[in-house]
C-alpha cells in the first residue's frame, strides 16, 4: 500500500483539483493507496470537502484538528497514521506534481534508494529577494548544522517503512522534518523539477513566516548561534581590555584624561546591543527547552472517519 499524507489548511479552492489529479495518477499504479487528508484548523469548507471525499471513496481518510498546528504537526500526524509500506508527503496546492509519483514508485523499488525526493530546479515566479534569502539559508544551515538539506527541496518525497518510522522516532515538539529528512539519513535519489504554481487560492507562508521557520530550523539543529555569542563576548572583552589599556598610557604619558561623552554612550549602546542580542540566542533555545518539557501533543484530532487512529500524540 502507498499512503499520501496532504496537509491541508484553507484548500476549499485547490482540494478538488488536487483530489482528480491525483485520483488519476494512482489509480493508473498497480498497488492499493490511502489517501489521508490532515486538515489543519481550516476555517473554510476543507472539511467539508473532505467528509464529501470520504463518503464517495473508501480510500480517503481525513483526520481534523481541534485547531490550527501548523504544517509540521499535520506531517507528524500524517506519518503517525500511515499504513502504507510507502509513504509520501504531497501538498494539495498542486505545487507538488502528482504526475512524478510513478517515476518516484520506480526508483524506490529499485532498491537502490529508501526515499525518493524532490527538488525544484528553478525559483521561477518566486520573488527575488525572496530566492535570494532561501539560497542563503540553505548555505548557512549546511554549513552550521549536521543536517543535509539540499537547496530547493521540498517536503514532497516518497519513503520506506522503515525510513517512516525512524521520523517517527523523532517525537521533539519543536519540529524541522527538512532537517529531520536528512538528519536520520537513509539513502536519497533528489529528483529535480521546475517550480509549478499554486493551482487555486493563496499561498499561506509570507516572507515573515518563511524567515521564523528558518529561524526555528536554524536553532533546532545548530548549536552555532550560542558560540557564536559565546565568541562575541570574548571578542568585545579583549576590546574593552585593548582600550582600557590605551586610557591608562595616555593619561600616565600625556595626563589626558579620555574626553567626549558621546563616544562613551555610543560605545555603551553598542556593547548592550550585543549583550541583548546574545541574551535574545540564549532565550531562543530557553524556550524551546522549556516546551519540549511541558510533554504537549503535537496534534489534537477532533474528527476522523479512519479506524485505530492515534487522536493525541
Amino acid at each position: 500500500m502507498i499512503t499520501l499524507i496532504v496537509p491541508c489548511y484553507n484548500e476549499q479552492e485547490s482540494l478538488p483539483i488536487f483530489y482528480k489529479e491525483v485520483t488519476a495518477v494512482v489509480q493508473k499504479i498497480k498497488s492499493d493507496y490511502e489517501l489521508l487528508f490532515i486538515n489543519d484548523g481550516s476555517r473554510d469548507d476543507t472539511l467539508t470537502i473532505l467528509r464529501s471525499l470520504a463518503k464517495k471513496d473508501s480510500h480517503v481518510t481525513y483526520l481534523s484538528f481541534s485547531r490550527n498546528f501548523g504544517k509540521e504537526a499535520a506531517m507528524y500526524a500524517g506519518f503517525c497514521n500511515a499504513r502504507g509500506e510507502y509513504v509520501a508527503v504531497m501538498d494539495a496546492d498542486m505545487q507538488d506534481p502528482p504526475s512524478l509519483l510513478p517515476k518516484m514508485l520506480e526508483i524506490l523499488e529499485s532498491g537502490e534508494y529508501d526515499s525518493v525526493a524532490t527538488r525544484r530546479a528553478d525559483r521561477k515566479g518566486e520573488p527575488p529577494i525572496r530566492s535570494w534569502f532561501a539560497r542563503k539559508f540553505y548555505h548557512i544551515i549546511n554549513k552550521i548544522s549536521d543536517a543535509d538539506i539540499v537547496d530547493g527541496a521540498r517536503d514532497f518525497r516518497l519513503m520506506k517503512r522503515e525510513m517512516v518510522d525512524a521520523i517517527v522516532s523523532m517525537s521533539e515538539y519543536n519540529r524541522f522534518s527538512k532537517g529531520i529528512f536528512g538528519w536520520i539519513g537513509f539513502r536519497t535519489y533528489w529528483l529535480p523539477y521546475e517550480n509549478v504554481e499554486r493551482v487555486a487560492g493563496e499561498t499561506k507562508w509570507n516572507f515573515w513566516k518563511l524567515f521564523k521557520y528558518a529561524i526555528d530550523g536554524i536553532i533546532n539543529f545548530s548549536q552555532a548561534p550560542l558560540s557564536i555569542a559565546s565568541w562575541f563576548g570574548i571578542f568585545m572583552t579583549f576590546c574593552s581590555f585593548l582600550l582600557l589599556f590605551g586610557i591608562v598610557i595616555r593619561k600616565a604619558m600625556f595626563g589626558d584624561p579620555v574626553a567626549g561623552w558621546a563616544s562613551t554612550v555610543c560605545v555603551i549602546i553598542f556593547i548592550g546591543g550585543i549583550q541583548l542580542f546574545c541574551l535574545g540566542i540564549m532565550g531562543q533555545y530557553i524556550a524551546k527547552t522549556y516546551l519540549e518539557t511541558k510533554h504537549r501533543p503535537h496534534f489534537i484530532i477532533s474528527e476522523t472517519n479512519g479506524e485505530d487512529v492515534k487522536k493525541v500524540k
